[in-house]
């Protein structure tokens, strides 16, 4: 071999082993930032699950809270009524009171003079003593009635208070979840692009690499054609050695809610929401629901209860398919098909597409 092949030869060799050297070196820090990318997206699945709990248990405080301030409201008309028929019945005792008062010597004297017996006197006087008393026995059961609603109000007022505070740790709890699920959307985002940016590098320097390995051999074949003194025959073995481098680079069911749903597909997940401005998982549910006849409660947990029960391999399309566990659902979609279903997954979605995988039960109304 001439000393002009040698040298091309060598030159390609070196090329390529640094265009390998660069390629793992690029490689690096693209597979330390992918396999960070995958643990946030692990923890971020975590969060997402945890928020929807979140969201389920804060919208039950809400309910409590709900039913409370419902209850004070009948109360204070109950606490009203019965101010009311205290103040009527203290009136007609006044009255009374004062009637009798009045007439009082005229009836005593009447009362004597009428009399034909000993006993029939004491029989009127005796009856004149109950008049008294039955109304001073209307005017105690109202006063009862009125302390029984204001001791009803004292602890309805320590029931709303209880309720407010549940549903202030239950709204932090949530608000907590959804910060750290910002964030954690926030990193993978970052990662994301710091990935494209590096494979976008990577993709330019084996370009780059791929046009000087074609240089590098035009130059060989320049040097093999030069040195006329060497015999074509031993060219075989040169052309092997630049080869590597030239390579460079069940019942009825409702079926119908499922055509309902996907006229969402798209609409953005709103926390509590229940409109095609925006939808949480038991709002679509219950919004598509509610235009085949079938009204739901707003939450998870509740729809899986008032449902009957179907395992998921019977699953028909419109039912409905519960996330969690058979104490409490988290999560709930609108089941399509195929292992499918629709559903709205979190805040930063939208109503879209998702496997059924991780399921529990199915529900059927």
């Amino acid at each position: 071999m001439s000393t002009g092949r040698r040298a091309a030869v060598f030159g390609l060799l070196s090329l390529f082993l640094l265009l390998l050297l660069a390629s793992a070196a690029a490689a690096s820090p693209i597979s330390a930032k992918k396999a960070r990318l995958q643990a946030v997206q692990a923890k971020l699945a975590k969060v997402r699950v945890q928020s929807e709990v979140a969201v389920e248990r804060y919208d039950e405080a809400t309910g409590k809270l709900g039913a409370v301030q419902a209850q004070i409201g009948r109360n204070q008309h109950l606490l009203k009524l019965a101010e009311y028929q205290l103040a009527v019945a203290n009136t007609q005792l006044q009255v009374r009171a004062r009637e009798m008062y009045m007439s009082q010597d005229v009836g005593i004297m009447d009362v004597l003079f009428s009399s034909r017996t000993f006993d029939d006197l004491v029989t009127q006087i005796d009856a004149m003593r109950r008049i008294g008393d039955s109304d001073a026995v209307v005017v105690s059961a109202a006063a009862a009635d009125r302390q029984q609603v204001d001791d009803r109000r004292v602890a309805l007022q320590a029931s709303k208070k209880a309720a407010e505070s549940l549903v202030a740790q239950r709204e932090t709890s949530k608000n907590e979840v959804f910060a750290l699920q910002s964030q954690l959307n926030s990193t993978a985002g970052g990662l994301k692009n710091e990935i494209a940016q590096l494979e976008k590098q990577q993709a330019a320097a084996a370009a780059r690499a791929a046009r000087a390995a074609a240089q590098a051999a035009a130059a060989a074949t320049a040097a093999q054609v030069a040195s006329a003194a060497q015999p074509v025959g031993s060219g075989s073995s040169g052309s092997a050695s630049v080869s590597p481098a030239a390579s460079g680079g069940g019942g009825g069911g409702h079926p119908s809610v499922v055509s309902i749903a996907r006229r969402y597909l798209g609409v953005p997940y709103v926390w509590g929401g229940a409109s095609p401005r925006g939808f949480d998982c038991s709002g679509l549910a219950m919004y598509c629901y509610a235009q085949v006849g079938v009204s739901l409660s707003h939450g998870a947990t509740d729809q899986q209860r008032a449902s009957n029960p179907v395992s998921l391999n019977n699953l028909q399309p419109g039912d409905l398919v519960f996330f969690g566990s058979a104490a409490f659902s988290h999560h709930v979609g609108i089941y399509v098909g195929g292992g499918q279903m629709i559903d709205a997954p979190y805040t930063g979605a939208v109503v879209r597409y998702d496997s059924i995988a991780g399921a529990w039960i199915g529900g059927r109304f």
